[in-house]
């Protein structure tokens, strides 16, 4: 365990282990003061393996506001394209969070990238959430007309094949992207934003000033080919409205 700040940080708890393979790991943030059992906010990395340590700023952020934090390792190469992973590691939020003083019963779901599609997945698929109750999901800098690492189909074509809207009991919906994203273009957000709005969903878009590295308050290292930390005011602006919109999702949903 670490403390930063406002916020304490406990390392590589395992939440899943399979015969055969490493265990698979998560790290929790949450604050450093006791406070109230509030929402628990589950966040995914991207497409890079086994990579929770890039999230670490964004969910120091986050939970700097009072709300418990899970982020786990996932591996996008495993058999099934990480679904195992990341819906092992659902679970254990909906049934390990109260250690941590979140709520296992209302969740935020939120990635980054691919775990930004594979939140949204399970956000128009609430039935495969396994009966975890998923309260709001936020997309950052995702793209959404590819297969979810989550359901395998893409969150366009589920939205296409439902009825569900506003009145429908939808997964209220936070679309975050950088405008200068040249990884993925933000014009992925606006048009699933533009396609939720169609169907009545319950959705808020936040476009920022920043790249696909940026708004979780990282930069990309080419050297070691990977996202770190960034000490630049500008990325840690941009990464402080990412989480103040997951916060936000929280808060209101």
């Amino acid at each position: 365990m670490s403390r930063t700040g406002t916020t304490v940080e406990i390392r590589d708890l395992i939440y899943l282990s399979e015969e055969g393979a490493p265990p698979r790991r998560l790290d929790v943030h949450r604050p450093a003061a006791d406070r109230p059992v509030g929402p628990s906010v589950l966040l995914w990395h991207g497409i890079g393996p086994d990579e929770k340590d890039v999230l670490a700023p964004l969910a120091r952020e986050i939970a700097s506001h009072g709300l418990a934090v899970l982020v786990p390792d996932w591996r996008s190469d495993a058999p099934d394209g990480g679904r195992s992973h990341l819906m092992a590691s659902l679970r254990y939020v909906r049934d390990q969070a109260v250690e941590f003083g979140g709520d296992g019963g209302r969740v935020v779901l939120a990635g980054w990238s691919a775990g930004a599609g594979a939140a949204m997945g399970l956000a128009l698929r609430p039935a495969a959430t396994e009966g975890v109750r998923v309260i709001a999901a936020v997309g950052v800098a995702g793209r959404y007309d590819l297969p979810a690492r989550s359901t395998g189909t893409a969150p366009l074509a589920d939205l296409d094949s439902t009825e569900a809207g506003a009145d429908a009991g939808a997964v209220p919906v936070t679309l975050v992207h950088g405008a200068a994203d040249s990884v993925l273009s933000s014009s992925h957000s606006r048009d699933f934003g533009a396609a939720l709005r169609t169907k009545g969903w319950p959705v808020t878009s936040r476009e920022l000033a920043s790249d696909h590295a940026g708004v979780i308050m990282t930069e990309y290292d080419p050297a070691r080919g990977l996202c770190v930390p960034s000490t630049s005011e500008h990325v840690l602006r941009a990464g402080r409205e990412t989480a103040a919109a997951i916060v936000s999702a929280a808060r209101t949903a």
